[in-house]
């Protein structure tokens, strides 16, 4: 079958699998609500963007205030389905925020662990490779143990932390304008160890707020809003319509950057490329959900054993596939009694599959 044909089919078959992940999540909590009432609330909440406005807010640490501006988007809602306002107000404003949050979350840890795996050749590469989650730990971190040490926000500070460690691990493994793999890979190591030994330290001056950044850190998605949802998306969406440019390139470094020149591929600019768009959906990700582990991992790993290794499949499908998959494992984490962070269940679930594979079967190799 035609690789287009095959990625129509593949795209709209989980597309349709993450809509009813979705709503069968929706309909789960405290409060139960039959899927009718759920679907009718989910469209109500789908909204046209219509304008944007730009207000300045003041943000400030020691005394210092710095004028921020804040865009603020106007929203047309063409649906008005009729639905009690009591289970609309709890599917649109408490649940659907968080599911919707978890569903581009997982797109972009997947989408970028996919481009990582194919990047460095190796099927055991995850987002986080070269240091952007513990970039955005010493940033979090940094601002719950340290309230006044950042001034835009545990989101903000997380994401400027986590393009942080990354530029400066492709700054430290670049040389003569070459950045060579294996270079990066030993860098992004050294780095995150670094990084860790930083964000152990602040948790022991953390205080009453260790709780706060240890929960952080096990990756939580309780408390999300719309706002984070606005914010997060356009840049993943963004961020993946790049990725998927590249994916034929991305193919051809498969046989290696000497073949890869010589079929007249710009080696380098396309390495800095991935790199880049790979790190910065890692860290919007991980910015308004915390470190989650796995989900980078081992789902581009099963989709490409069941898709095979052209990425021109294997992105779309392995970012549709992330989306579903810690949704449903954000679904797990709040059912239970007590909820738990999704970084838990995700290790819990991901690990034992991933040890399955590679006790069951080969690692696909790329």
């Amino acid at each position: 079958m035609h690789t287009g044909v095959r990625t129509v089919w593949w795209s709209v078959g989980l597309s349709v699998l993450l809509v009813g992940v979705v709503l069968a999540s929706a309909t789960i909590g405290p409060v139960a609500i039959d899927a009718v009432t759920v679907a009718k609330a989910a469209l109500n909440a789908v909204a046209i963007p219509v304008g944007v406005s730009v207000t300045v807010e003041s943000a400030g640490a020691f005394g210092a205030s710095v004028p921020v501006p804040v865009p603020d988007v106007s929203y047309y809602y063409p649906l008005s389905l009729s639905v009690p306002t009591t289970a609309e107000t709890i599917v649109r404003q408490v649940r659907l925020p968080r599911i919707v949050l978890a569903a581009v979350v997982g797109f972009s840890l997947s989408a970028a662990g996919a481009v990582m795996q194919g990047f460095f050749r190796n099927p055991m590469a995850d987002p986080s490779i070269i240091g952007v989650s513990s970039g955005a730990a010493v940033g979090a971190v940094a601002t719950i143990a340290f309230p006044l040490a950042i001034p835009f926000g545990l989101q903000t500070a997380a994401f400027v932390g986590a393009l942080a460690a990354a530029f400066g691990v492709y700054a430290i493994a670049s040389e003569g304008g070459r950045t060579p793999v294996a270079t990066l890979l030993l860098a992004g190591v050294a780095v995150q160890t670094l990084l860790g030994a930083a964000v152990s330290y602040m948790l022991l001056q953390a205080g009453q707020s260790l709780r706060e950044a240890v929960y952080w850190l096990m990756g939580q998605l309780s408390g999300s809003s719309w706002a984070e949802v606005e914010v997060t998306l356009p840049l993943a969406l963004l961020a993946f319509a790049v990725l998927y440019a590249y994916t034929r390139d991305l193919n051809v470094l498969l046989l290696g950057e000497a073949d890869a020149h010589t079929l007249g591929i710009e080696v380098e600019r396309t390495k800095r490329i991935l790199l880049a768009v790979a790190s910065v959906i890692t860290a919007a990700a991980v910015s308004v959900a915390g470190v989650i582990g796995f989900v980078g991992l081992i789902v581009p790993h099963v989709m490409r054993l069941l898709v095979g290794p052209d990425h021109r499949i294997l992105l779309p499908t392995s970012a549709l596939a992330g989306g579903a998959f810690l949704v449903a494992a954000d679904t797990v984490a709040r059912a239970g009694p007590a909820e738990v962070p999704v970084g838990i269940v995700t290790a819990a679930l991901g690990a034992p599959f991933f040890l399955y594979l590679l006790r069951n079967r080969e690692v696909h190799a790329l």
